[in-house]
């Protein structure tokens, strides 16, 4: 499968500019947009895409194996235009070994440090947000959005 790139080059910048539409609204520019149809998915990796490591055992980290069908989802989604980063709250102490796992797994993907942790989320936004939280409870949704191997 060719892939538009930067999936098989490395770890990009989180939202290339060209993806970004400008806005005006009462005569004064707003914040970028995607276009209609392209969407910004935010993936968290521990749970998500492989099983839940705490920070507290980094030494798992390394050699965790990734859930199935998770790298086929983001190579789908990524190959449809739309935007993939991961949202972590490993701590910054953890990014090598982060960046490392994602890298030999073949995730060519931005990944953001920093997100709290404890669970419970709340986001405010004046942006549409629109929560899954099947995909970061279980395994289910990475085999229901696998692409099909005919």
């Amino acid at each position: 499968m060719k892939h538009r790139e930067p999936w098989g080059s490395r770890v990009c910048e989180l939202c290339p500019k060209s993806h970004l539409q400008d806005f005006c609204e009462n005569g004064k520019k707003i914040s970028s947009k995607l276009p209609d149809g392209k969407k910004n998915f935010l993936i968290d990796i521990d749970g998500t895409i492989c099983e839940d490591i705490p920070n507290e055992e980094p030494e798992r980290m390394a050699d965790e194996a990734l859930y199935e069908g998770a790298l086929d989802v983001c190579i789908k989604c990524y190959d449809e235009g739309h935007i993939i980063t991961f949202f972590t709250s490993r701590s910054e102490e953890h990014r090598a070994v982060t960046e490392a796992w994602l890298n030999k797994h073949g995730f060519r993907q931005a990944c953001l440090f920093g997100k709290p942790r404890g669970g419970n989320y709340h986001w405010s936004d004046n942006h549409l947000v629109r929560p899954r939280a099947t995909m970061a409870s279980s395994q289910r949704w990475w085999s229901a959005k696998r692409p099909s191997r005919t």
